[in-house]
């Protein structure tokens, strides 16, 4: 029976809040046991009012820090105007994202979406049809080659190509027409291209692999290759874009450019799920009306947030400050001396700390000290603070994890 009303807001303790998340949510994630009721900048107020600094960023979504006060103010005054049409009617925002978006990055088109696993799928299908109406493939027989350790998504397409086994495990039967070839291995990808490769998936750096980097000069390598052949080039940077690197788009370090770059995370600044596909004008035009589509991608709540986005990205010259300072967290963290730590890498404020034992028990002991960081791949933490943070609270932030991983 429909219930009349609804329970109403009560100060409920971290505990009692706990308990109804597990009573009636889905446990699809472990989370660590800190309820998060505000947050402003680089740092995070549970329930009972403690501060955290938060280490993670939202897995790079607030690249810009939490409730950055233009995003909020561009938020509620489209908010007040009109949020959605759909795209069956134009709204005066998404041209001007349009625009932005090509001034920023160089690409010719955009075709934006919500969340990053639908840009990737986007990005899939754009490929498929561009092997089959321009490379020439035949009908049905496109393939697509994708790295190994590779994270795009959850969908259906995409963990069918995963090489995680828990991420495939009871959801098949898969899609075919991907194949995997090792990350890094240039010569592996030279002998998986065939005539009906039409496109090659690859993030720049693995973010949920534990930010692995590729040796030095395998983009560039990468970027040769597809041209030689006429295979695309797609790079996910929906993690690693937008300033995470130290650059704009991770692949800017070695001084490639793809075909295809996919955004998503940090081009809302964490208020809104928004996501896009940057191409060429040749690429993108594989699409008319009918070909694709969602009811929320290019809304105008959603393109008024991702310009002021990218805006406070460029004029509060993030970018270079997580350059800046991750190279300092970087040099810092490498001089750790603990039996704990395997190794320590990244780029930018993007740092991988590997251990060799289970890493949930150090997060749960840096989260006692005020810092949240999450495990990946059980002993892998990452370290990715918004990109907004001090000097001196990362500062802060890195005598805690060396109490920790010294202790």
């Amino acid at each position: 029976m429909t219930p009349t009303t609804l329970a109403t807001e009560d100060e409920l303790t971290a505990a009692e809040l706990i308990a109804i998340e597990e009573q009636y949510g889905a446990h699809n994630y472990h989370p660590l046991d800190v309820v998060v009721a505000r947050a402003e900048g680089a740092w995070v107020y549970d329930v009972e009012g403690r501060r955290y600094l938060d280490c993670l960023a939202a897995y790079s979504a607030v690249n810009q820090g939490h409730c950055h006060p233009a995003i909020l103010r561009a938020m509620l005054d489209q908010a007040q105007k009109v949020t959605l049409t759909s795209r069956a009617f134009r709204n005066d925002q998404l041209p001007l994202l349009y625009r932005d978006l090509h001034e920023l990055t160089g690409f010719e088109m955009a075709l934006p979406m919500n969340s990053g696993a639908e840009a990737v799928e986007t990005a899939l299908k754009a490929a498929r049809k561009w092997g089959e109406t321009i490379k020439g493939i035949p009908a049905n027989q496109t393939e697509i080659l994708v790295a190994s350790g590779n994270f795009h998504g959850r969908t259906i397409a995409i963990v069918g190509f995963s090489s995680d086994a828990q991420y495939r495990s009871g959801f098949g039967p898969f899609a075919p027409g991907f194949r995997t070839v090792p990350f890094g291995d240039i010569d592996a990808l030279k002998q998986a291209i065939t005539p009906h490769t039409a496109a090659f998936l690859v993030e720049p750096i693995q973010g949920e692999a534990g930010i692995i980097l590729p040796p030095d000069g395998y983009l560039a390598a990468v970027a040769d290759l597809c041209h030689k052949h006429n295979v695309l080039l797609i790079a996910d940077e929906i993690q690693s874009g937008l300033g995470r690197t130290g650059k704009l788009f991770a692949f800017e370090h070695e001084n490639i450019r793809p075909d295809v770059a996919i955004i998503g995370k940090a081009l809302a600044g964490g208020y809104y799920p928004v996501s896009a596909v940057l191409a060429s004008r040749q690429i993108l035009g594989v699409f008319h009306p009918g070909d694709h589509g969602s009811t929320f991608g290019g809304n105008p709540l959603a393109c008024s947030v991702a310009r002021a986005a990218l805006r406070v990205l460029v004029e509060e010259n993030l970018i270079e400050r997580s350059a800046e300072l991750g190279a300092y967290a970087l040099d810092r963290l490498q001089h750790i001396q603990s039996a704990k730590v395997k190794e320590i890498r990244g780029k930018g404020l993007w740092i991988a700390i590997e251990l060799n034992q289970p890493a949930r028990p150090i997060c749960e002991a840096l989260q006692q000290r005020g810092v949240l960081c999450k495990e990946t791949h059980s002993t892998v933490i990452r370290i990715a603070p918004p990109l907004v943070i001090s000097r001196e609270d990362l500062h802060w932030g890195l005598e805690q994890i060396e109490a920790v991983l010294s202790a």
